[in-house]
């Protein structure tokens, strides 16, 4: 947990950069934007290692718990990473005991949760949520709702 005074030194730092009274510089905003989530990645990796899995694993067990028998292609998109690296990162998975691979439609291979992945990806849940929401608690519902509308016109309505 970093110290308050860190975490007011860098929200007045932060102040200071974004709200100096000018046009909204765009590489402000995707700095800012990188910064937040900065900010949940750390502090999501922090916490499920309580729960013996990182942010990387917690992630490609989301994605395969929400598209079961998804290629690896796929769930390397879904994931942010590329195929190379989510084929490595699905070996680990395996070898955890946490998926199983299975042979698809030709040369495909097909993923999917086992128990002891699913078990692991329910224990995520309410640490993604404690997070994100201290994250967010600053704002009001209206402004989450707007926030997240903003970053879907950005992502042209791609949600996946």
């Amino acid at each position: 947990m970093t110290p308050w005074y860190i975490n007011m030194f860098i929200y007045a730092s932060l102040v200071n950069e974004y709200t100096a009274g000018m046009a909204t510089d765009i590489e402000t905003l995707g700095r800012a934007v990188k910064q937040v989530q900065d900010r949940h990645h750390r502090a999501l990796d922090a916490r499920l290692a309580t729960v013996g899995t990182t942010l990387a694993q917690w992630d490609a067990l989301r994605a395969i718990g929400r598209t079961p028998g998804a290629s690896a292609h796929a769930l390397a998109g879904a994931t942010f990473q590329s195929d190379q690296a989510f084929g490595t990162l699905a070996d680990r998975l395996a070898a955890q005991g946490l998926i199983e691979r299975r042979p698809g439609r030709g040369r495909r291979i097909d993923h999917h949760l086992t128990p002891t992945g699913e078990r692991t990806l329910a224990a995520g849940h309410p640490i993604a949520n404690d997070v994100l929401g201290a994250s967010f608690a600053n704002l009001s519902e209206q402004e989450r709702s707007t926030l997240l509308d903003l970053l879907v016109r950005i992502m042209g309505n791609d949600l996946s």
